[in-house]
């Protein structure tokens, strides 16, 4: 007998994609680290979006081809410029530093955001959005040390790609309402290939039959994170799925303590919290303020 999803309470529901996601995100940071075993970070970059297109096309019939058309073709460019700044920076960091510590910078991409959007969406930089920027910058500093310790130049890489990361939502903004999630999943795979192509080709190393599976992994589970993710924030609020995507951190740092040998740092756990702590007030605060109408509408 089929279950009838819509009889599944929200919060379930929700958890349930984020389980996915927070799984799909673990995976695809364990695939990386171990193709960086056998090639450079470009052509991680380029074999994940090949994959991505090869099962995005397959998929493609469900859709069909009108799901592809666009008339913002232009911005889709410019976004995966960004976003695949971004996944230089996150595959990078991946392979130099405590997947951990990644994960935790990663999570002051929403105070980017904000940021950004005041600059160049016209969006107002509320009490709640103050808070959240001035909590974001001082995890960073729990986080990183700075004057205490000499901060890994990874580090600093891969605060660059939260910035480039956040950069993309705001391009995501821009697109959202007029492209379908698939269309915007199809491109990211199409424009990065030829992208990742030109970068990776001057250090090519040809895979082998033992880094296939990986191959295979980082491109699916790129896929499902960004899937699973989108459909639980439309259909529960930001503060249910928020917490859940902050879970992201404590099982990478299971992962990095069983597979990698990676010591827990109650530095990155203390920083990452008050980041949290930061963005869930925010969207508290936010999620309480009435609803304006768009004029465009």
């Amino acid at each position: 007998m089929a279950i009838d999803p819509t009889r599944i309470p929200v919060a379930v529901r929700a958890a349930l994609w984020m389980g996915c996601a927070l799984l799909s995100f673990a995976l695809m940071a364990i695939s990386v680290r171990e193709l960086h075993h056998a090639m450079g970070s470009f052509e991680i970059l380029f074999l994940r979006s090949i994959v991505s297109l090869l099962i995005m096309l397959a998929i493609l019939p469900r859709y069909g081809g009108r799901a592809l058309i666009t008339q913002r073709f232009g911005l889709h460019v410019v976004r995966n410029l960004l976003h695949f700044a971004g996944q230089y920076a996150w595959v990078f960091a991946i392979g130099a530093l405590p997947l951990a510590t990644v994960f935790a910078i990663e999570f002051t991409m929403p105070v980017w955001t904000a940021v950004l959007a005041s600059f160049i969406l016209g969006e107002r930089l509320n009490r709640g959005r103050l808070v959240m920027l001035a909590m974001g910058l001082a995890g960073i500093i729990i986080i990183l040390k700075p004057g205490f310790q000499q901060v890994p130049p990874a580090a600093l890489v891969m605060l660059a790609g939260s910035f480039a990361y956040a950069s993309t939502m705001i391009a995501t903004k821009r697109l959202a309402g007029h492209e379908t999630v698939f269309a915007v999943l199809f491109y990211m795979a199409a424009i990065q290939v030829p992208l990742g192509f030109v970068f990776a080709l001057p250090g090519w190393i040809t895979p082998g039959l033992a880094e296939l599976p990986w191959i295979i992994a980082v491109g699916a589970t790129g896929l499902s994170a960004h899937m699973c993710l989108t459909r639980a924030f439309r259909i529960a609020d930001a503060t249910l799925v928020v917490p859940f995507d902050f879970m992201r951190l404590p099982l990478i740092a299971v992962v990095g303590m069983l597979f990698y040998n990676e010591p827990p740092e109650l530095a990155v756990f203390v920083g990452a919290g008050v980041i949290f702590a930061g963005t869930y007030y925010s969207i508290r605060r936010e999620s309480r303020q009435p609803a304006t109408v768009n004029p465009e509408t």
